[in-house]
């Protein structure tokens, strides 16, 4: 072989494992607006999927990949792809009452990333995802509370409390998820954060 066809070789390797990050951050943003497809409408917010697609982002694929896979969730959704729940598109929804749930997702994402390297245990792993709900419950109630209900109280209890339980499912089986499947694979290709 000449010199030529190493040096394509090479950064044809170089590549492989930067288009395997691209291709998992896609899948995931395309899981996140799959399960934003899966709705019961209730208002102000729905009850979705989305989280748990959000704690399994940060977790497989690490806490700089899982954000970006977030990042392009909530990007293609603002630049009008129907990728929100009920297939809404456009920056009016990041304004909506849904607005500061779905501008968590990313600090989610980021956040389990972060924790879920640094122990394996299931409960470890539980810990770590219930702290990226506590995130997006945060800012979302947070965003309720300013801009739609203008009482803390009312929004909790919209926003957060009525969906304790749902969203103690979808920890619960994110939990296991990334856990079993951690077994066998710890991240999906990332670059070490």
């Amino acid at each position: 072989m000449n010199d030529s066809s190493n040096l394509a070789l090479r950064k044809t390797a170089a590549l492989s494992p930067a288009l395997a990050q691209i291709l998992w951050i896609a899948a995931f943003a395309a899981g996140t607006s799959l399960s934003a497809r899966l709705e019961i409408p209730h208002q102000p917010v729905p009850y979705t999927l989305q989280t748990l697609m959000v704690l399994l982002s940060g977790a497989f694929l690490g806490a700089r990949n899982g954000m970006l896979s977030q990042l392009a969730y909530v990007a293609a959704g603002v630049l009008g792809a129907p990728v929100f729940a009920g297939g809404a598109a456009g920056i009016g929804v990041l304004l909506g009452p849904s607005g500061g749930y779905l501008m968590a997702f990313p600090l989610a994402a980021l956040l389990v990333g972060f924790l879920v390297q640094k122990r394996h245990t299931l409960a470890s792993v539980a810990i770590s995802m219930a702290a990226g709900l506590v995130v997006v419950f945060t800012i979302g109630a947070l965003h309720l509370a300013v801009f739609y209900t203008h009482r803390m109280g009312t929004a909790l209890e919209a926003g957060v409390l009525i969906f304790s339980w749902w969203d103690m499912l979808k920890l619960a089986a994110a939990s296991m998820i990334y856990y079993e499947t951690g077994k066998r694979w710890k991240r999906l290709p990332h670059r070490a954060e």
